[in-house]
């Protein structure tokens, strides 16, 4: 009996990474136009998730550094596409949480928590108190 209920939320659990794995594209809060491209990755039953493409306004460096991360950070003055920002996030009921994201924009490390809602991923970054949530929309992918 106990294996079958281990089973059935193992099964649960992979399929609840499945649905977020893959490439996002994070929306601008205020315009709604896509900033960049994140793809989330398992490794030991975690998320992780990094930076694999920038779309630069004009007169934006299309291929930034992290001048304003933390100088104890290892990302600091370090290229941000191909950067980890998203890191340990892990199971916790329908979301996942527990790890924490990067903003490369302003170089804040925040608690991060992230979930499904209507094929829309809910990316929530906490400091404090205080929260900014944003939505990602699952990358097309051409057949």
């Amino acid at each position: 009996m106990l294996r079958s209920i281990l089973a059935v939320f193992t099964i649960v659990s992979v399929q609840a990474q499945a649905q977020i794995i893959g490439k996002w594209t994070t929306l601008d809060d205020t315009s709604g136009e896509p900033r960049s491209v994140i793809e989330l990755t398992e490794r030991s039953g975690k998320l992780f998730g990094k930076v694999a493409m920038i779309h630069s306004k004009p007169g934006e460096d299309p291929d930034p550094v992290c001048g304003k991360c933390a100088s104890d950070d290892p990302r600091f003055q370090k290229k941000v596409i191909g950067m980890e920002i998203l890191q340990e996030l892990a199971k916790d009921g329908s979301a996942f949480a527990g790890g924490s994201i990067l903003d490369p924009e302003n170089g804040k490390v925040y608690r991060c928590k992230i979930w499904m809602e209507d094929n829309v991923l809910k990316v929530r970054g906490y400091w404090g108190p205080f929260y900014r949530t944003q939505s990602w929309v699952r990358l097309a992918t051409r057949p």
